[in-house]
């Protein structure tokens, strides 16, 4: 693993690496803020799984996370949103390709042979995390932000009981039923329907996944709301399974860094309630 940039940050460290990854078979570049607690002990983690277009670097640039996570004594992890560079397949469409993996292992040409971001956030990224950094696997939560709140929720509806805490920033919560998904599941699954449900959060619920309970805020002024996101969705499949949703519509935010940075201590707060125990 090759280091490629580190700086103090109240009084812990962020640091970016870069590794060569078995699931994308391609070299993957991730964040990770060790608090200050992480130089005594092994300290809980928080992945934060990006949206569309983005890097490790948007939230970390952006999300505003380091005082909260120092505060609380809680990693954060930050991979990227795809494989990237020569020989990986891409599109010029900004929601389909590099940036755009949408946490799926694709089937279908030409992405399967890098594109198993599913893989690579479930089983690989974590193991390289507990074998280089000093987290606890067993304190784990995990958030996300649009496609990375899609990623978060499908993520931890399938692996029951491995994340303690589960939140997310305007998730695209029924990707079978709004454009992004409609778009981006065929082009990576093929068109079993089947395996689209695979990475609906919505159709999950529906055919018996389940969650404790469940932290998401919503900007009422996101230009993606009606069209893509679809929050009232979540909220009658949460409703009708017995999830305790917490569904926070902040007026006037928009899908924007903007919104993330001002709720984010708060989503890190409440994660630590539930990571420190």
């Amino acid at each position: 693993m090759e280091t490629v940039e580190l700086h103090k940050a109240y009084q812990g460290l962020q640091g970016v690496y870069r590794h060569q990854s078995w699931a994308t078979g391609g070299t993957m570049t991730f964040a990770v803020y060790l608090p200050p607690q992480a130089k005594s002990a092994k300290v809980p983690v928080l992945t934060y799984l990006s949206g569309l277009t983005c890097t490790h670097a948007n939230v970390m640039d952006k999300g505003e996370y380091r005082r909260a996570a120092a505060e609380y004594g809680i990693a954060i992890v930050c991979p990227d949103t795809s494989p990237r560079g020569t020989g990986v397949a891409d599109d010029d469409a900004y929601d389909l390709g590099q940036g755009a993996g949408f946490y799926v292992d694709a089937t279908e040409a030409p992405w399967a042979p890098h594109f198993s971001m599913w893989t690579y956030v479930t089983e690989e990224l974590l193991a390289v995390i507990a074998e280089h950094f000093p987290i606890d696997l067993d304190r784990q939560g995990i958030t996300g932000h649009s496609m990375g709140g899609h990623g978060a929720l499908t993520v931890a509806l399938r692996n029951p009981g491995r994340f303690r805490s589960v939140s997310a920033f305007a998730p695209i919560v029924a990707p079978t039923q709004v454009p992004w998904g409609q778009k981006a599941l065929p082009a990576y699954l093929g068109p079993d329907r089947a395996l689209w449900r695979r990475h609906d959060a919505v159709a999950l619920i529906e055919d018996g996944a389940r969650l404790p309970e469940l932290l998401v805020d919503q900007g009422t002024a996101d230009n993606f709301l009606d069209s893509q996101l679809k929050p009232e969705l979540l909220r009658s499949a949460c409703d009708r399974a017995g999830i305790d949703l917490t569904l926070r519509l902040q007026g006037g935010y928009d899908h924007s860094y903007h919104f993330i940075s001002t709720f984010m201590a708060s989503h890190v707060g409440w994660h630590a309630m539930r990571l420190r125990g």
